[in-house]
C-alpha cells in the first residue's frame, strides 16, 4: 500500500495579541464591562487568545493511501465535534460532524475527515457553508465515487439571544456523486451516519 502525505496549509494571517487586546479591553469598556472588577484585569487578553484559537486552523498532513484491496463500500466517521463561530455574532456554535465517503482509488488516513472539518470550522463560518467547504475539499482531494457531510449544531446566536431557543439544532447537508444521485447509497449514508434515510 503506497503512502501519500500532502501538507495543508490553512490560508492564514497570524493574529496580532496586543491589537486584539486593545481591542477587547476597549470593547467590553463600551458594553459596560468593569474591568477594574476582581478577576477580569486579564480578560481581554484571555478573550484575545480564545478568539485567535477559535479563528485559527492547524496545518496538517493529508495522508491517503492506494486502495489496494479495491474497498469500495461506505467509510464514515460519526460525531466528528465541530467548533466555529458565528459570522454574523462572531457567537459560537458546536455540535457535531457525519462524514463519509466512497473509495475510488485512494483511501483516507481516517484522522484526517476530522482535521478536514477543523480546516474549514476555525473561522467567522455559516453552517451550510461549512459543510460545503468540507464535502467540496474532499471531493477535490481525494476524488472518490461519492462524498456526504451532515453537520448538526447548536447555534448560541439563536440560544443565547434573540429567539432564545435552547436546544435548537440546525441541520445541514451535502451530497455528491453516487451519495446525491443514488437513492440506495443515499440512504445507506444516512442510516449508518444515524440520521434514518431521506
Amino acid at each position: 500500500m503506497t503512502m501519500a502525505a500532502e501538507r495543508v496549509y490553512p490560508v492564514r494571517t497570524e493574529p496580532d495579541l496586543l491589537a486584539a487586546e486593545r481591542a477587547a479591553e476597549s470593547f467590553l469598556t463600551a458594553v459596560g464591562v468593569d474591568l477594574g472588577a476582581p478577576g477580569l484585569a486579564g480578560t481581554p487578553m484571555r478573550m484575545a487568545k480564545a478568539y485567535a484559537e477559535l479563528l485559527t486552523p492547524r496545518e496538517f498532513a493529508l495522508t491517503t493511501f492506494d486502495n489496494d484491496e479495491g474497498y469500495d463500500e461506505l467509510v464514515l466517521a460519526r460525531s466528528i465535534p465541530v467548533r466555529s463561530v458565528c459570522e454574523h455574532h462572531l457567537l459560537p456554535f458546536v455540535g457535531v460532524a457525519h462524514v463519509g465517503y466512497l473509495p475510488g482509488d485512494r483511501i483516507l488516513g481516517l484522522s484526517k475527515l476530522a482535521r478536514v472539518v477543523e480546516l474549514f470550522a476555525r473561522r467567522a463560518q455559516v453552517q451550510e457553508r461549512l459543510t460545503k467547504q468540507v464535502a467540496d475539499w474532499l471531493d477535490t482531494h481525494l476524488r472518490p465515487r461519492g462524498v456526504g457531510v451532515v453537520i448538526e449544531a447548536e447555534h448560541f446566536c439563536m440560544s443565547l439571544r434573540g429567539v432564545q431557543a435552547i436546544g435548537a439544532r440546525t441541520v445541514t447537508s451535502t451530497l455528491l456523486g453516487t451519495l446525491r444521485d443514488d437513492a440506495r447509497s443515499r440512504a445507506e449514508f444516512f442510516a449508518v451516519a444515524g440520521l434514518g434515510s431521506s
